[in-house]
């Protein structure tokens, strides 16, 4: 008999971000596995009636729910679905991921039918909240926060979460080591090529023949630290007349970016594509010399691993990187990628100026950082942690299936 799974979700396809495809990559992997995947978005994927949706050929269930619930209203909306989705398909367990939001009814709904929880921590709420603005570190709101977040790692049977700075936090909460498991963020190594030449039409028009490309794809929030990055251009451009930066994406910080390169004198070297569609971007990626993921050193990014740098990497991509704890936990200064001082325009500047003066090492820098990507960080490996997880949960209720 086949494990299945049910997966509880903040939100999921069609909305694209770094979430999204973590999860979608994660259902591929289990499938692979043989396992069967039940999947329950909550109302942040966004007000409807509809109770369920397909999407590239994977089916998502919904939570309907109106405009401006409140926190306590999606809970209770998303526990009775779950109840429903439960009697419905008869899962093995229940795998609740990020926010704090989706574990709590998990757990209601896990007691009460008796079915072990699994939670997936991919980042920590109450440092989230503040990110976005909406908190404070140290506020009532954020210790309130993290309450819920250590409650609900407490009663969940197992934990995983998405890298070592986040294992720790999560120990510091007083959870045995024996009950969290890293599932690092990984790669689909066989859909980046090492070698692929750049889109010439692409880089023409957007007006690059012959320049030294510095680039970042993503969405512009404050906490990636792209200011420095335009500052660290305009100090390099007397030396590297050549240089352009291309931005690719949007948020939250576009407009300010834009008001900053105009203010610098630099805005003809600075080009902003817009968002662009996720299938386009690796197009993007192929006219970009050295990538930069300048983040700025804040308890998330310390905490926190990203996507990008893995899949700049898997596709033998140069990167310049800050030294946050997230970015130490993947790059090997030297050998997969630079780090430069966070927060440090001037080391940012001279990591990017170094880089270009040594371009006779970037061939070995291309092939050890796309051998880091095949040998540590698949999906294939990344999601067959997810066995002893399972495993571990269910012998709490006295099941031992074959997985």
């Amino acid at each position: 008999m086949s494990l299945r799974i049910l997966h509880v979700l903040d939100h999921s396809l069609p909305l694209h971000s770094g979430y999204s495809f973590r999860t979608l990559a994660i259902l591929r992997e289990q499938h692979a596995l043989g396992w069967q995947t039940v999947h329950l978005t909550t109302p942040k994927q966004g007000a409807g009636d509809a109770l369920y949706e397909e999407v590239d050929g994977w089916l998502f269930n919904r939570t309907p729910s109106a405009a401006g619930c409140g926190l306590l209203q999606q809970m209770r909306l998303t526990a009775a679905r779950l109840q429903q989705l439960v009697s419905t398909t008869e899962p093995d367990l229940i795998h609740a991921h990020s926010p704090v939001l989706n574990a709590l009814p998990s757990l209601w709904v896990g007691r009460r039918r008796r079915l072990p929880v699994v939670y997936e921590m991919r980042a920590s709420w109450e440092d989230a909240a503040v990110d976005h603005g909406t908190t404070r570190a140290g506020s009532l709101r954020y210790r309130a926060s993290r309450a819920l977040e250590s409650y609900a790692l407490r009663r969940a049977d197992q934990v995983t979460t998405i890298c070592e700075g986040l294992r720790g936090d999560i120990a510091m909460r007083g959870i045995p080591a024996q009950r969290i498991t890293v599932i690092p963020n990984a790669v689909d190594v066989e859909r980046f090529r090492l070698d692929a030449d750049p889109d010439v039409e692409l880089r023409q028009s957007l007006g690059l023949d012959g320049a030294t490309v510095i680039g970042f794809a993503g969405s512009f929030y404050g906490y990636e630290g792209l200011d420095l990055l335009l500052e660290a251009a305009r100090l390099l451009l007397p030396r590297h007349p050549q240089l352009r930066v291309l931005l690719v994406g949007g948020g939250p910080q576009e407009s300010s970016l834009r008001a900053q390169a105009t203010a610098a004198g630099i805005a003809p070297y600075v080009i902003f594509t817009g968002r662009v569609p996720h299938a386009e971007v690796q197009r993007y990626y192929g006219v970009i010399d050295v990538l930069a993921y300048p983040r700025l050193p804040i308890r998330l990014t310390e905490l926190v691993t990203p996507l990008k740098p893995l899949e700049a990497m898997a596709q033998g991509r140069m990167l310049v990187a800050s030294d946050v704890g997230g970015h130490r936990e993947l790059i090997r200064d030297g050998e997969t990628g630079s780090l430069f001082r966070a927060g440090d325009v001037a080391s940012l500047a001279a990591a990017i100026d170094e880089l270009l003066n040594k371009r006779q090492r970037w061939p070995a820098i291309r092939q050890q950082a796309r051998r880091f990507v095949e040998v540590e960080r698949t999906w294939a490996s990344s999601v067959a942690r997810y066995r002893e997880v399972y495993r571990r949960a269910l012998a709490r209720y006295g099941r031992s299936p074959s997985i």
